[in-house]
């Protein structure tokens, strides 16, 4: 028993070694990738579809040239989107007819899509004019916050919303999300004379009044780790945000500008902060930032 003391030993010193070494270089990947900017730096292009030229995107720091930008950050999306983007487009081109101060552009972020994902951007762009709907690719799959941080950054609207490909919330949800911004923006304003894209103000949507319907069929595991998560919500941001996790979110653009400049980690998509909305009703909160 006595001789294998030696050989256990040995085998315990190699394990720290490797331990070791598997740590350090975690942490040097880890250090190296923090201190990694590039792709914040990087510019993005989008293609034209009719001369097939790639163009140099406006920047988030450029004075606005449309009223809202809508930002649909999109991985395989093929099946899903040619619907989202037809129900989205007819809305905003009605609200276009009716007001002729109303001016969009709808910016879809392929985030390196192995589908039709880009050509059912482009077709849409070709039938809408690429002055409305833009294609943005970013070569390779980075997530969905840089996609949708991209598309924030090159967007050129006083009003900046993000919303899913899937069309999960109306898009007409929009005008409650835009109306409350407009009063909070009224209220933090100094003066008559103001734009709303120089007030720094987010409005966020929430399913939260859909909960008790979202509990019954869930599974009991699930509803423990949502109720444990909500916990830490509630110790780490304090009351009132009951939804963190929906995709359907307005800022204006200085409010884009300071927050979508400072992000870093590339693959989380923009989850916590509160206001509310949904799919049938919204009650909305909004936040100075």
């Amino acid at each position: 028993m006595a001789s294998l003391w030696p050989l256990m030993e040995l085998l315990i010193y190699l394990l720290l070694v490797v331990a070791f070494l598997l740590l350090s270089v975690i942490l040097f990947e880890a250090n190296r990738r923090r201190l990694n900017h590039s792709h914040v730096e990087a510019s993005a292009v989008f293609l034209d579809p009719i001369t097939s030229t790639q163009v140099s995107c406006p920047s988030i720091f450029d004075p606005a040239e449309k009223y809202i930008s809508l930002i649909i950050p999109a991985y395989n999306e093929e099946q899903r989107l040619p619907g989202a983007l037809q129900e989205t487009i007819d809305y905003l081109q009605e609200r276009a007819t009716k007001d002729n101060s109303f001016s969009y552009e709808v910016v879809i972020v392929d985030d390196g899509s192995i589908d039709g994902t880009k050509r059912v951007g482009w077709e849409f762009s070709k039938k809408f004019s690429v002055d409305n709907v833009r294609v943005i690719l970013l070569g390779k799959n980075h997530g969905k916050g840089e996609a949708i941080r991209k598309g924030m950054l090159h967007s050129r609207g006083e009003l900046l919303l993000m919303l899913d490909a899937d069309g999960a919330t109306k898009v007409t949800d929009l005008e409650k999300l835009e109306n409350q911004i407009h009063a909070f923006s009224k209220k933090e304003s100094m003066g008559s004379n103001f734009s709303v894209s120089d007030i720094p103000v987010a409005a966020f949507g929430s399913r939260a009044h859909l909960e008790e319907k979202a509990l019954a069929t869930r599974k009991a595991y699930r509803n423990f780790l949502m109720k444990g998560f909500h916990l830490v919500v509630l110790l780490t941001a304090g009351p009132g945000i009951r939804d963190t996790q929906c995709g359907f979110k307005m800022f204006t653009r200085s409010a884009a500008r300071k927050l979508f400049t400072n992000i870093r980690l590339k693959r989380e998509e923009i989850k916590c902060c509160p206001s509310s909305l949904n799919y049938d009703r919204i009650s909305n909160r909004t936040f100075g930032l």
